[in-house]
């Protein structure tokens, strides 16, 4: 494999990340409110039309924090990058900070099989640059000076495998099974605790 020259450290990159991710995370509450003056019923009724809302921050936030966790664990042994892992890196961060709009059109118009479509898409394309991201970095020791790194290799790679064929199959189940295709990701609860566990009987 071509060597690559490095382009510096990750500090500014892992820093970079931090706040794409805590910026997307915080876009997702922007549009969470109740209105002022409502009497009781009136009150009540807003909360219960607030629950998509609530529902799909609760899955984006989950989803984002999911993925900065994954992101600093991919940079922990780096002390170089290369244009290749700040390309990468920088297309990652472009879809997270997508991840919003998505969000939005689930809270919405949730009942559209086209919206948990989009959201399975962004997850999907989001988990693939990680994905890469994880391998690159382990089949270039010199960006680690050598260092040890359990990502990228073997069995531990079955948890982003895992969440992108999941969201990936969402786009072709929501021509059968329509929004009900979100049910789906259910599958991702066993099928990570899973891929975990055999993660760490790997030798």
């Amino acid at each position: 494999m071509r060597k690559p020259i490095p382009d510096g450290g990750p500090e500014r990159l892992v820093a970079l990340a931090d706040g794409v991710f805590a910026i997307a995370i915080t876009l997702l509450v922007l549009d969470l409110s109740v209105p002022r003056g409502l009497d009781s019923a009136q009150y009540l009724d807003a909360l219960r039309e607030l629950l998509p809302d609530l529902g799909a921050y609760a899955l984006s936030a989950a989803v984002l924090g999911g993925f900065w966790r994954d992101h600093r664990r991919i940079f922990r042994p780096v002390r170089q990058v290369d244009g290749q892992v700040v390309c990468l890196s920088l297309l990652g961060l472009g879809v997270a900070a997508l991840l919003p709009f998505p969000t939005r059109l689930l809270a919405d118009y949730g009942g559209e099989p086209i919206s948990p479509a989009i959201y399975g898409l962004a997850v999907a394309a989001l988990g693939a640059c990680h994905l890469g991201l994880a391998v690159l970095v382990a089949r270039r020791p010199w960006l680690r000076d050598g260092r040890p790194t359990d990502v990228g290799t073997g069995r531990d790679l079955l948890d982003p495998v895992v969440t992108v064929a999941v969201f990936s199959l969402t786009v072709p189940l929501t021509v059968v099974a329509g929004s009900a295709a979100m049910l789906w990701w259910l599958v991702l609860i066993p099928l990570r605790i899973c891929a975990g566990r055999l993660a760490r009987r790997a030798p």
